[in-house]
């Protein structure tokens, strides 16, 4: 296809004024044109211009056909038809592409370029009408209707009207800097009023849509009218810009010399590749493959243009910069498919996970329900347990059984606001907030996010980050996340939260209300014995660059590595002697020492130090000392509560770093001994001449809690009638001054602990009863739970005969 290119207005006029000055005469010419018998004309298909009659216009072609037109065209001395494209986008037009009035031209010279392309300088003689076009290849012909010109009755007027076309144009020359000085002297010298309008029409500052009207204007007062409408137009634009310029010129100080050298140094950017036009392209192209509604569209043309009027070197420039980049990454409206193999995700999760049956039951109901409705809101699950337990892993399985994005965020310690919501954007080094960086991480808008040790977010100076929370775990409002950063809001809906907690005791009301709480308690023996068999072993085995044969661990010694050399609810300790015994073979390999693979309990104990004692007999087997049973944020544990005698006047002594409401259980205790000594088999005499002493050991950790409130009155009973309590016993509850016991919390933590222990009979208040037949019965079948409404039971139960 044939392209216009820009004009040389100087090599035009020394091609035109040569041309006249061998002899052509014009209305000759035109004679010829009139007379000849040609009836089918080759049509050039041109854009970006439009051809006048009279008016010398160089066309460069580079389509083959185009080519062989102009090239045969001027070997039989024909004339040519050029019309101009109605869209000028089009690459390989057809017939309906193409405005049907245009001008019979003639080639005057042919020049061919060293690329395989040729200009032709070609005149326009005559304009004319498309009749019908009888062929297309090789290229375009047609018959065609000649079109004339009507001259104006109003001589005196049209006269006028062009010495102001012709004066206009003169000072258009002369302020526009683009215009060469030759179309000043061609002006000058045309002396016909019709060449002088038609070369103004074709060379002034038009768009072709406007140049084609003007052609199509039969009568030339009209058409010189229109035209000089169109300039004065120009006119005013180019003077106005002319008095900025000159406005703006006169005061040239440090700051403009410095954007003029800016200016130029983004021209030298763009011309290498670079600078703010290629980073709008970069960024435009990035926007063609987001997926994103109206509103979100509108906004980002908005920020583009804004960045366009920005300074490149201005520091705003680079904030509006990340900012888009972060906007474009963005996965907006990309969901990962949910998988809905409820079987296979069954599977994943008991694979990967061993134990925590209502954790899998929940989210393998969430699955069926998002299966039969397909457009369910994520539920935002809180798993509370001690450490060790699996809950931030357990994260991961969720994501690998729903086929979604996995992301973890870390809030440990986290105590600025706009961790959470993010920066503003106007600030340097301004970012957004976690969720969203953690949206675009995963590169989807449904990822599984877990929200690490959502109870040990701190609050400071820059806001309460948990408060900030609250609006992205509600599923009523994050459909709507509102950012600081990102400046509008983000729909969250679809993302499955996931927070984990060792103690709720930290966590803002409003914050749990929000959320679904499943509590994990620890994991029994058998379930440890697993979980190391299953995982632990193997992972150790790779992470020390050991195989399976290496060592072997058997039930036993996992069993005795459990009992002897941990106390815990979860299994990280355990993993941690797993790795000292991995560490031992490692170093037998390497110094290529033989051992033994099959690891026994005596190797055991040789690799991991001295076992801890099992039997708790020696520690109660003297009056006065109870075993009572705590709940801690790690878990379950037991303790101990210790009472003695001494002579004195009836004064009680509690030490052991106990909090004010644990003091008040030994208060309350003592009083009740008081007030039913005759039924406890106890002397007043004895009470009033001896001081009570009552401890509980390793007095570093602090204590406190009504529920040893039944071991303090046990232990110090124990140490009036000097008589033992039963070995292997634990027990808990609060008591009241009547010598109620009343229910406690905790208790499946607090029984794991006891098994873990080795104790055999637990005592417990009947209201507790509830929270025990919840428990797995396999967690309990060691355990013999006694359930007592009255300080009295607990006494005849723990103090032997």
């Amino acid at each position: 296809m044939t392209e216009f290119e820009d004009i040389n207005f100087d090599e035009i006029l020394d091609d035109a004024f040569g041309i006249i000055s061998e002899g052509i005469n014009i209305t000759d010419m035109l004679d010829t044109e009139e007379n000849s018998e040609q009836t089918v004309f080759p049509i050039l298909p041109v854009r970006n211009m439009v051809m006048f009659p009279k008016v010398i216009i160089p066309i460069t072609a580079g389509r083959e056909m185009s080519i062989k037109l102009l090239e045969e065209a001027q070997r039989n001395n024909e004339f040519i038809g050029i019309l101009t494209q109605n869209n000028s986008g089009i690459e390989n037009p057809t017939t309906g592409d193409l405005f049907q009035v245009g001008t019979l031209a003639k080639i005057l010279k042919i020049i061919k370029l060293p690329e395989g392309n040729i200009t032709a300088i070609t005149r326009g003689f005559q304009r004319f009408k498309i009749k019908e076009f009888t062929g297309t290849k090789p290229y375009f012909t047609a018959e065609i209707t000649k079109l004339k010109d009507t001259s104006s009755k109003k001589k005196e007027e049209y006269e006028a009207l062009l010495d102001n076309i012709k004066d206009l144009a003169l000072k258009i020359i002369d302020i526009d800097p683009n215009i060469p000085n030759g179309a000043n002297f061609a002006i000058k010298n045309i002396s016909n009023n019709e060449d002088l309008l038609n070369f103004v029409c074709s060379n002034a500052n038009f768009s072709p849509d406007q140049k084609q009207k003007l052609l199509e204007e039969k009568s030339l007062m009209i058409r010189a009218e229109k035209c000089y409408t169109l300039m004065h137009d120009e006119y005013r634009k180019l003077e106005l810009r002319s008095q900025i310029h000159n406005k703006t010129s006169k005061d040239l100080d440090k700051q403009q010399r410095e954007y003029f050298l800016n200016q130029q140094i983004r021209t030298i950017q763009d011309e290498l590749g670079g600078g703010p036009e290629s980073d709008v392209d970069e960024l435009l192209e990035k926007a063609k493959k987001v997926r994103w509604n109206d509103e979100v569209e509108e906004h980002f043309k908005k920020e583009i243009n804004r960045l366009q009027r920005q300074n490149p070197n201005s520091p705003d420039y680079n904030v509006q910069r990340n900012y888009l980049d972060f906007f474009t990454e963005l996965p907006w409206e990309k969901y990962s498919k949910d998988v809905f193999d409820i079987i296979k995700a069954e599977k994943v999760l008991d694979k990967a996970h061993y134990g925590l049956e209502d954790i899998k039951k929940r989210i393998l109901e969430h699955m069926a329900v998002l299966k039969l409705k397909n457009n369910m809101k994520s539920p935002i699950l809180c798993l509370v347990g001690p450490p060790g337990v699996g809950k931030t892993s357990l994260g991961k399985s969720i994501a690998d059984a729903l086929g979604r994005k996995y992301v973890r965020v870390s809030l440990g310690g986290l105590h600025d606001e706009s961790e959470i919501r993010g920066h503003r954007k106007t600030y340097i080094g301004a970012m957004a907030g976690r969720i969203l960086q953690s949206i675009k991480k995963a590169g989807t808008s449904n990822p599984v996010i877990v929200l690490d040790e959502i109870d040990k977010i701190g609050q400071g100076i820059h806001g309460d980050p948990s408060s900030a929370l609250l609006e992205v775990l509600d599923p009523e409002q994050n459909n709507s996340f509102y950012d600081n950063f990102l400046e509008m809001g983000y729909d969250l809906s679809k993302v499955m939260f996931i927070a984990t907690a060792n103690s709720l005791s930290t966590v803002q009301r409003p914050l749990l209300d929000r959320m679904e709480i499943i509590e994990i308690a620890g994991y029994t023996l058998e379930e440890k014995v697993e979980i190391a068999k299953r995982h632990l072993i193997k992972k150790q085995q790779e992470e020390n660059g050991l195989n399976a044969k290496s060592f072997k661990l058997g039930n036993a010694e996992l069993k005795h590595i459990i009992d002897a050399h941990t106390s815990e609810s979860g299994v990280r300790g355990l993993e941690k002697q797993i790795a000292s015994i991995a560490r031992w073979v490692a170093l037998q390999t390497a110094m290529e020492k033989e051992y033994d693979p099959k690891i026994t309990i005596e190797k055991v104990d040789e690799i991991l130090g001295v076992p801890r004692p099992k039997s708790l007999s020696e520690i109660t087997g003297v009056p006065g000392v109870v075993t009572g049973l705590a709940w801690t944020q790690v878990g379950g544990d037991i303790l101990f509560i210790e009472s003695i005698l001494s002579e004195g006047k009836g004064n009680l002594t509690m030490t052991g770093n106990l909090g004010n409401v644990m003091k008040e259980s030994a208060t309350i205790a003592l009083e009740y001994i008081k007030a039913k000594h005759d039924e406890l088999g106890i002397s007043s005499e004895d009470i009033q001449k001896n001081n009570i002493h009552v401890h509980v050991p390793e007095g570093a950790t602090p204590k406190d809690g009504p529920s040893a409130g039944i071991a303090m009155l046990t232990s110090i009973v124990s140490s009036f009638k000097n008589k033992k309590v039963k070995s292997h016993l634990a027990m808990t509850g609060e008591i009241t001054l009547r010598g109620k016991v009343l229910p406690v919390g905790g208790i499946k933590e607090k029984l794991l602990a006891a098994a873990r222990a080795g104790i055999k009979e637990i005592i417990l208040c009947e209201a507790n009863r509830k929270d025990v037949e919840e428990i797995k019965k396999d967690y309990l079948k060691n355990l013999k739970i006694n359930y007592v409404q009255r300080m009295s039971e607990v006494i005849d139960l723990a103090i032997e005969k």
